[in-house]
């Protein structure tokens, strides 16, 4: 193999790639959980058939995402003892504990209740069933707290100390459960979630309008998705900025590789909108930038002195082009997501929601933005982390396993084939399933569409089907 491929370069691929199909699925399943259990409510408090039936068409794509979920993520319990057993040596007296919490508590709480969320309506009472479905949705977020809390403590880590042999080792649980930047990554997580799920529900909705199979349960939600939107998404832009500034305080090297800033700005520093970060020059070529903004975001001023990546030891500095366009990338997407909550007020109040076919083919266009946002943000906590595991305590190149490198470019093989595999077959099969009306024959005859209007015929629909009363 190239000298340059070595086994830590292969161990991080290999667990960025698993992770990378891994998070998708909580991000999906955390925010369909509490959709699930919100239509189930809305359900028994209105009597509106509708609900019920979006409930059921959401629930299957929920019990598959779920299903994924727990078979990708037992994958990178595996990789810690196989890949990076050094730092599952030095760091397991800390997280070991936190894992074992999610397991003991978030997931035996989905176990135990899914099934009957899944396979109890009609068998068991409907208090019942509600509750199961709103513990499975407590358990999705308990779930993402301990997840989150031991990431966070790889990220700000306090309340531990050192062991002779060179563990890390539990001297105040509140203070390495609740570190400094815990609270401000898991509200932003589960929003994420909830915009993730909003996004997709919107778009199978806007699917349907535009291939004219949009009926009553359709339109609801696609409605409920833009409310969502419109509600949440600027609630996201002022978490992501009190998290920006938590982040400048405990992980100043990491902001600074976001915003590009490899010199220092004693009188304020730009905000640099594009540009081509040269790591090895130490500067951003062809830069486009806002004099002074950066300064003005970061620190409430305009001539506000903020350091550069020049005030850190150069070995200390992670990869900065990866973080800096992974950064944009996240940012951009989240601003998209504000215009089309905000445009979605625009249409409602216009009484247009439901039929402005541009807004539909934007609403698709952005279905799967929510998972790119979610990737791009995790790239760039993990990539702005480095080069430690262990912010600034253990460095990446400590924890991995002594192993070769053919050894891990093996494995990583493997999982790439099987992967994906694997999970194009389910994602094909879940996409499969959004792709038939929540309800077919809900309403009268359809509406005309671009599509008809353009002599495309429309896939299988209601023909044939009883039809069912309108509410």
């Amino acid at each position: 193999m190239p000298d340059w491929i070595d086994a830590i370069l292969l161990a991080r691929a290999q667990f960025a790639f698993t992770m990378a199909f891994h998070i998708i699925f909580p991000a999906f399943s955390i925010g369909l959980a509490s959709y699930l259990a919100v239509l189930e409510g809305l359900w028994l408090w209105t009597g509106r058939d509708v609900f019920l039936h979006l409930f059921r068409y959401w629930l299957k794509i929920f019990a598959i995402a779920f299903g994924m979920g727990v078979v990708s993520g037992i994958v990178m319990s595996y990789q810690f003892g196989t890949n990076w057993s050094v730092y599952a040596d030095k760091a397991g007296p800390v997280i070991g504990p936190l894992m074992a919490y999610e397991v003991l508590t978030a997931f035996f709480l989905e176990a135990g209740f899914l099934g009957v969320m899944l396979f109890g309506m009609g068998r068991v009472g409907k208090g019942l069933h509600f509750t199961a479905t709103l513990l499975v949705a407590v358990g999705t977020f308990v779930s993402a707290f301990w997840i989150l809390a031991v990431n966070s403590w790889m990220q700000t880590p306090q309340g531990h100390g050192i062991n002779e042999a060179g563990q890390f080792v539990p001297v105040d649980w509140w203070a390495i459960i609740f570190n400094p930047s815990f609270p401000y990554r898991l509200v932003h997580m589960v929003i994420a979630a909830y915009l993730t799920t909003a996004l997709v529900v919107g778009g199978a909705g806007a699917f349907h309008a535009l291939r004219g199979t949009a009926r009553q349960g359709s339109r609801v939600m696609f409605s409920m998705a833009m409310w969502m939107a419109a509600l949440v998404a600027p609630v996201q832009v002022l978490v992501g900025d009190e998290h920006g500034l938590n982040t400048l305080e405990h992980q100043p090297a990491k902001v600074m590789a976001m915003e590009g800033h490899f010199q220092s700005h004693p009188d304020g520093a730009p905000l640099i909108l594009f540009g081509l970060p040269d790591q090895q020059a130490g500067r951003v070529d062809y830069a486009f930038e806002i004099p002074k903004a950066s300064s003005l975001i970061l620190n409430h001023s305009l001539n506000a002195p903020l350091a550069g990546l020049d005030t850190i030891k150069r070995e200390d500095w992670p990869y900065v082009p990866i973080v800096f366009w992974s950064f944009r990338i996240m940012v951009g997407l989240g601003f998209l997501m504000v215009g089309l909550g905000l445009t979605s007020l625009v249409l409602r109040w216009r009484g247009q929601l439901h039929d402005a076919g541009w807004f539909h083919g934007w609403a698709l266009a952005m279905g799967p933005a929510g998972f790119v946002a979610v990737l791009a943000g995790w790239v760039t906590t993990e990539v702005g982390r480095q080069p430690f595991t262990v912010y600034g305590l253990l460095r990446t190149a400590e924890s991995v396993s002594p192993l070769a490198s053919p050894a891990v470019a093996t494995s990583l093989i493997a999982f790439v084939i099987v992967y994906f595999i694997v999970f194009a077959a389910g994602m094909f099969y879940l996409l499969s399933l959004m792709a038939r009306p929540p309800h077919p024959g809900e309403e009268g005859p359809r509406e005309e569409t671009p599509f008809r209007a353009a002599g495309i015929t429309p896939g299988p629909a209601a023909h044939g089907r009883r039809p069912v009363a309108q509410e």
